[in-house]
């Protein structure tokens, strides 16, 4: 039973643990709906943590208001504490100059933080599945990507979990019907304006018909395999974060360029990611071709000159110095 398979999985994770208070983010969907009425069924079964949800309504469907009644009258039913709020996004994608699809993601995650602090609970629950985690990894593929993109989606990041990350959509699918849970349907998913549409609705399907009709499968064990390797890269490169870094601030970091030049590149392209996402929280527009431009960067050693890879970061080579200073 797809119950049993989540189960396991929280317990060889330690996703959940006695006492937690999880935030569970509900968008009315099949796969956010599947994981709530799982982790309903697993209190029943006497595993000791609370639950409440967030739903945020984008205002971007017509039919929005419909999810957003549904994951408020099941919680209802089901006596779920539940919290809802209303964001144009795409006002909010304009306002910052992002894609509508990265509006909607930071601003999901600052309201799940809000209500995490809010109700004092400890860990926010994402519905992502093995297939979320297959369309990512193309996605990092096609846009340039090291050994870090091809990771996915982690089962666990600080106190984010995902339960149904190893769990394929037709999984989901069965067991919602099973249940009789009836899920919302988002029409846009289908549209091919999106890039993880297109990957979803054209690629996915022609590479299995084509080529690997488990291809969603092989795709999670490449993932596995390169979150098993870059751990052993990532411990290397802390230590050699430490051994480069001269100083470092809440908006800038000064590493040795000296030292920086005598490692090697595999190490380096690391230390650059690793740079990058501890001063912006996170390495989003970062793609492969930046790191090589960095590292080229450094290894001439030419003062005034300096990159600005995604407009929110600028890498300057300063008195003997790799400068990186948050826009």
């Amino acid at each position: 039973m797809l119950i049993d398979k989540v189960k396991k999985v929280i317990e060889e994770e330690n996703l959940i643990e006695p006492k937690d208070k999880i935030v569970v983010g509900v968008s009315g969907g099949p796969d956010s709906i599947c994981l709530l009425h799982i982790l309903e069924r697993l209190k029943k079964q006497g595993l000791l943590f609370e639950i409440c949800v967030a739903h945020i309504n984008h205002m971007i469907r017509p039919k929005s208001i419909l999810d957003e009644e549904y994951v408020e009258n099941y919680c209802k039913k089901n006596n779920i504490p539940v919290f809802i709020k209303r964001v144009k996004v795409e006002n909010i994608a304009k306002q910052e100059r992002m894609g509508t699809e990265e509006a909607g993601r930071k601003v999901r995650y600052d309201y799940f933080n809000e209500i995490m602090h809010k109700t004092k609970s400890n860990k926010i629950a994402t519905a992502h599945n093995a297939n979320d985690n297959a369309e990512t990894i193309l996605l990092n593929i096609i846009r340039g990507t090291g050994i870090t993109g091809l990771k996915g989606i982690e089962i666990k990041n600080n106190n984010i979990i995902r339960p149904l990350i190893n769990i394929s959509r037709d999984e989901i699918e069965k067991y919602c019907i099973e249940n009789k849970l009836n899920p919302c349907r988002d029409e846009s998913n289908v549209e091919l304006i999106y890039q993880r549409n297109k990957i979803r609705n054209v690629v996915i399907p022609y590479v299995e018909k084509e080529f690997n009709p488990n291809f969603v499968k092989t795709v999670n064990r490449l993932s596995q395999i390169a979150k098993e390797e870059s751990k052993y890269i990532e411990k290397q490169t802390q230590n050699a974060y430490i051994e480069v870094l001269k100083n470092e601030y809440e908006n800038k970091i000064i590493l040795d360029l000296r030292k920086f030049n005598l490692l090697e590149k595999v190490i380096k392209k690391s230390i650059v990611r690793y740079t990058i996402d501890r001063i912006l929280g996170n390495t989003l527009g970062i793609q492969n071709i930046n790191i090589e431009d960095i590292i080229t960067l450094c290894k001439r050693n030419i003062g005034n000159k300096f990159l600005t890879p995604n407009k929110k970061i600028k890498i300057s080579i300063k008195n003997k110095s790799i400068v990186f200073e948050k826009i």
